[in-house]
């Protein structure tokens, strides 16, 4: 359906939080419900506001609220969640950018899923076409009123009103597991964290800050682990860049997550986008730079660079192993680096030290997020400069 017909919800999807159906039901529930919920808006054409939309997508607990941090604060001025409207929203609003999390497309609240026996990982769990629908309006131009998955209550709540932003981000899920959505994305990211580093990141954290034992952690990765294997972690073939996060190489045997091999697989030949990279574009790079212009304690530090296959795409691939002992050094590491987007010299290293308490930001985590946030930034201002050049071509045909 054309968004010059639109048709956006006014009312919350109440049906779904009060009675929870079978899942046989749910989706003829659902088509009842949508079919009331909605009204004609007139339209903003796209020449007025075009949206740019970037797609995250990663498993729970992987770091995806850090890098929007990240990646928003790179556009300037701070993101908060909509004035006035719902304490519990999960969006955040800036002055370029938008944030919305797709669990607030989940259609069986949490006790609906436990009812029905799924995982909110699961494709039953998730209204896929009121998702597509109203992220395809925002693009061209269209607000949209969409629903809020309160995280604390684990129901649905009533909907907010969402404007078209210049930049909209969507993290979740599955961003990428509907076809219809991925066409909508301009550029989109998948942060692949190992089953090694993943079991010692949530074993860390439930154990010390949340007092659970071990064997109900191990029950918890369990219960999703064929949900994410089947729903989510299959997205990472898609994805125009990938973040890999896995055990160390330089000490034998390390599983215990704190020492990181990260990489970044960029797809080659993107429009917009050109893949970063370490000395000389194309060849096969091993470099240790610990010395004196880079401080490195044990086990020290290793970058790797080269073409490489991903599934079936060719792909360039940056690798750091180990971590920073002092974050100002980094800028000794971005002089070696090549198509970082960057406006200035040391922005990389300024952006890193701008946000040094965040999670990953003595290591490869930190970097290639940040790296990734200037190039999407330098994506969005040349999506705006042929915007710009195609107006003015067709005033000019206009005007003779």
């Amino acid at each position: 359906m054309a968004c010059s017909k639109v048709l956006i919800p006014t009312s919350s999807l109440s049906g779904v939080r009060e009675k929870r159906s079978p899942l046989q039901s749910e989706g003829k529930q659902r088509k009842q419900q949508q079919g009331n919920l909605y009204k004609r808006r007139k339209p903003i054409t796209a020449a007025e506001s075009q949206t740019v939309v970037i797609g995250l997508a990663a498993d729970s607990g992987c770091g995806k609220s850090t890098f929007m941090r990240r990646l928003t604060s790179v556009f300037g001025g701070t993101t908060e969640p909509p004035k006035g409207g719902n304490p519990d929203s999960n969006t955040l609003i800036g002055d370029t950018t938008t944030v919305i999390c797709l669990d607030d497309y989940h259609s069986l609240d949490r006790f609906g899923r436990k009812e029905n026996g799924v995982t909110a990982l699961h494709p039953t769990a998730n209204n896929f076409d009121l998702m597509y629908h109203q992220l395809k309006c925002l693009k061209e131009g269209i607000a949209v009123e969409k629903p809020i998955y309160n995280h604390l209550t684990g129901l649905i709540d009533s909907p907010e009103r969402i404007e078209p932003p210049k930049i909209l981000i969507i993290e979740g899920l599955h961003p990428l597991f509907d076809p219809r959505v991925r066409k909508l994305l301009d550029f989109s990211i998948y942060l692949d964290i190992s089953d090694d580093v993943k079991f010692a990141w949530k074993t860390q954290r439930d154990m010390e800050e949340r007092g659970h034992s071990l064997e109900s952690i191990k029950a918890s990765i369990a219960a999703r682990k064929v949900d994410f294997d089947a729903y989510v972690d299959p997205q990472k073939e898609f994805a125009d860049a990938v973040i890999q996060v896995l055990p160390t190489q330089l000490i034998p045997e390390d599983n215990g997550g704190k020492i990181l091999r990260v990489r970044m697989v960029m797809k080659e030949e993107l429009q917009y986008f050109e893949p970063v990279y370490l000395f000389d574009e194309g060849s096969t790079i091993e470099w240790i730079p610990c010395g004196r212009k880079l401080t490195c304690s044990y086990p020290g530090i290793k970058f790797y660079y080269g073409p490489e296959t991903y599934f079936s795409s060719e792909v360039s691939v940056l690798e750091m192993d180990g971590q920073f002992d002092k974050l100002e050094e980094l800028i000794y590491v971005e002089s070696h680096l090549s198509n970082t987007s960057t406006k200035f010299y040391g922005e990389v290293t300024q952006q890193m030290l701008r946000h040094a308490g965040f999670p990953g930001s003595n290591n490869g985590t930190g970097l290639f997020q940040t790296i990734l946030g200037l190039k999407i930034r330098d994506l969005y201002n040349q999506i705006q400069m042929e915007k710009s050049g195609k107006a003015e071509r067709e005033m000019s045909r206009a005007y003779y």
